[in-house]
């Protein structure tokens, strides 16, 4: 297995770029959206700008200056206006004319110099797991002045728009660097809690690499704690502040990601599977994974076999 933990989380996830486009904007303005969860991303590639994030039942505000990047992994709303402005909320008009343009929307009046341009673009997760894997995420991530991941995302969008052989492949490939990129940018990030935030923390990258270093080891959260040097109290808050959950949470989840792609993978029967994942019985294994599927890992594998089948 990777030692990559933002590697393995964003490979698991098997994003796909199906839609990517350029919007430009004369001040004022003001434009909101309404979203079903749809991973979304935002470069500001001129101009600055304000965007109101709503995800998992909070609220955030981050100003976008030029060169600026923004990855909502679960976004449920979100609004944007020009820095005079505050971006509307769920119940507030908004008026600013939205036209097509080249590929993509002119927002203000068409009459007005261009102050601010935009790439936007949004993901899709193919994998079955995402819900799991997107909690370990941050809601928000925000790079600040970052050409490489502007670059990235004009290559995303240029493969979008051509007919070339292979775009869905390229695509994909762009995107899965794309995501790694904005994750890994620790000294320009700003992030809300979850992994991209742990493991830019010097002491939890340390636990965070050695449990998907060994995910079958016996870890308690005093192990966990050795490997981060650190006390175990001081370990625990630090990793449910910066991670977002607890530390025990996190290695559950971890592993239940690993199963579900194991079994789907179905190349391993059920007693390797609980071994690789450090339980010491199959019994053990199958209670941990329906208490946290639902169904038996035995039937959870059938299903993925006949969704293959008939697909």
């Amino acid at each position: 297995m990777t030692l990559d933990p933002l590697s393995e989380v964003v490979s698991l996830l098997e994003p796909t770029a199906p839609f990517s486009k350029q919007v430009i904007a004369s001040d004022p303005w003001a434009v909101r959206r309404a979203e079903v969860r749809r991973p979304f991303y935002l470069v500001a590639l001129q101009g600055s700008c304000r965007l109101r994030i709503e995800a998992h039942g909070q609220t955030d505000m981050v100003t976008l200056d030029q060169g600026d990047f923004v990855l909502i992994p679960a976004a449920h709303a979100f609004a944007a206006s020009s820095v005079d402005r505050t971006p509307p909320g769920p119940h507030e008009p908004v008026q600013s004319p939205i036209v097509p343009h080249d590929g993509g929307a002119r927002v203000g009046d068409p009459r007005a110099p261009v102050t601010v341009r935009l790439q936007v673009g949004y993901c899709i997760f193919g994998s079955a797991d995402a819900a799991l894997l997107v909690s370990l995420l941050p809601r928000w991530l925000h790079v600040r002045q970052d050409a490489r991941l502007a670059r990235l995302a004009e290559l995303v969008d240029e493969e979008y728009r051509t007919e070339r052989p292979a775009r869905e492949v390229i695509m994909a490939r762009l995107l899965e660097v794309l995501l790694i990129e904005a994750f890994r940018s620790a000294s320009t990030m700003q992030a809300s809690a979850g992994l991209a935030r742990g493991l830019a923390d010097r002491r939890l990258s340390q636990a965070l690499l050695a449990l998907h270093r060994e995910p079958q080891a016996r870890w308690t959260v005093e192990g966990l704690a050795r490997a981060a040097a650190m006390s175990r109290s001081a370990f625990h808050d630090r990793f449910c502040r910066e991670v977002g959950m607890a530390p025990m949470e996190y290695v559950l989840a971890w592993r239940m990601a690993l199963a579900r792609r194991l079994l789907c993978e179905g190349r391993l029967r059920l007693g390797e599977i609980a071994e690789r994942l450090g339980y010491g019985s199959l019994s053990t294994f199958g209670e941990a994974f329906k208490r946290h599927a639902g169904i038996s890992p035995g039937r959870y594998a059938r299903q993925s076999r006949d969704a293959v089948a008939s697909a």
